[in-house]
């Protein structure tokens, strides 16, 4: 699934990593767990407490633009967006999802950073509530492997 489990040595090392956090407060049960998850993973793969910095923005459409303040500061091997969007009645779920999701994804490639995005987009509370503590671990993972994957192509 992961390097690391293909037998890539050093995959899923932190150490030494710097990593950048952005949780949406909206929703915010299923993103502190997120955030917990997440932050607990992190230590178990090596990453310092020290080098792990983690803001609160109001809702999934402002991560981006925290995302890319943090990018703009170039300290960061890695980012991890955090969210839960859950499906309401009207369409202001699709287009929080989607711009949100966009937005991630460009500070990614436009700051050639890697971005685990952990933003939950789901049907009911009871669907973020199953994925929150493995999406938050999975989000660690995920920044910690491609971390160390851009530092050995670059």
């Amino acid at each position: 699934m992961f390097g690391a489990d293909k037998g890539e040595a050093g995959a899923l090392d932190g150490r030494s990593l710097h990593i950048g956090i952005v949780q949406a407060r909206f929703n915010e049960a299923i993103t502190e767990a997120l955030a917990a998850a997440c932050m607990q993973e992190l230590q178990a793969l090596g990453v310092n407490p020290k080098h792990i910095d983690h803001v609160r923005v109001p809702g999934a459409l402002e991560v981006p633009v925290a995302l890319q303040a943090m990018a703009e500061r170039d300290k960061y091997d890695a980012l991890i967006a955090l969210g839960c969007i859950i499906r309401g009645e009207t369409y202001h779920f699709e287009l929080v999802a989607n711009e949100s999701g966009a937005g991630v994804s460009r500070v990614a490639l436009d700051y050639q950073i890697p971005v685990a995005n952990a933003i939950l987009t789901t049907e009911n509370l009871e669907q973020a509530q199953v994925r929150q503590v493995e999406k938050g671990r999975d989000a660690a993972r995920v920044a910690v492997e491609m971390a160390r994957l851009l530092e050995n192509l670059t």
